[in-house]
């Protein structure tokens, strides 16, 4: 229930959509003061693991890395062979060019792990998600899988994930789940990924409404 309320504080902000994804660190003041939390140490432990996971950029040259971006295309079309790992058939996810290493330079690989996770755990709802397979669509919708890495990089950010210590009760209350929980942040991604889908058909909303820039311009 708190991972589901936490998700709909985050899928409900302004900065999902009307702005187009907008990022938000340009709505955040470097000036304006902030509370902080004291973590117990089990709590300290869960967030370093998560930050290094966090730190961790998707590097085409690491076989692993490969081998996952390849098992996603497996996990969203089982029946399709991917003929490259640069190719046109990337576009048929939401990627926005031949090549989705490009596209993960706002969410690192972590953003790659959360597709997978959501695929493996949830191949319905990813299913579901990807073919566009719910509600009462437009004719031009989100890009998948560029959604999938804007919401893994807001979630850092509105949760303020790569700090020391949480600056806000919303990530304050995050760390206690995941301190519980070590699959938190990858449940909170598919709870925010249906969220938002969720929220973008009550919204009606267009491609037009979706800025596809990926978050590293930030």
């Amino acid at each position: 229930m708190v991972l589901f309320v936490t998700a709909e504080v985050v899928a409900g902000s302004a900065a999902w959509l009307g702005r187009g994804l907008s990022c938000v660190c340009a709505q955040r003041r470097e000036s304006d003061p902030r509370p902080s939390f004291d973590l117990t140490p089990a709590q300290e432990e869960c967030l370093q693991r998560l930050q290094l996971r966090i730190d961790v950029a998707y590097d085409s040259s690491i076989p692993e890395h490969r081998e996952a971006l390849r098992a996603l295309w497996n996990a969203a079309f089982p029946d399709e062979e991917l003929r490259d790992l640069i190719s046109e058939q990337w576009k048929e996810m939401g990627w926005q060019g031949k090549d989705p290493s490009t596209d993960f330079r706002g969410g690192g690989f972590i953003s790659l792990e959360n597709l997978l996770y959501l695929a493996r755990n949830f191949p319905k709802s990813f299913q579901d998600l990807l073919r566009k397979q719910e509600g009462d669509r437009s004719v031009w919708e989100y890009p998948f899988a560029v959604a999938g890495v804007n919401i893994t990089f807001m979630l850092i950010q509105m949760l303020d994930l790569e700090a020391v210590k949480p600056r806000t009760m919303v990530g304050a209350t995050f760390l206690k789940f995941l301190s519980e929980n070590e699959s938190a942040f990858d449940l909170l991604y598919c709870i925010t990924f249906k969220l938002m889908d969720h929220q973008w058909l009550a919204m009606r909303a267009s491609y037009m409404d979706f800025n596809v820039r990926v978050p590293s311009t930030c």
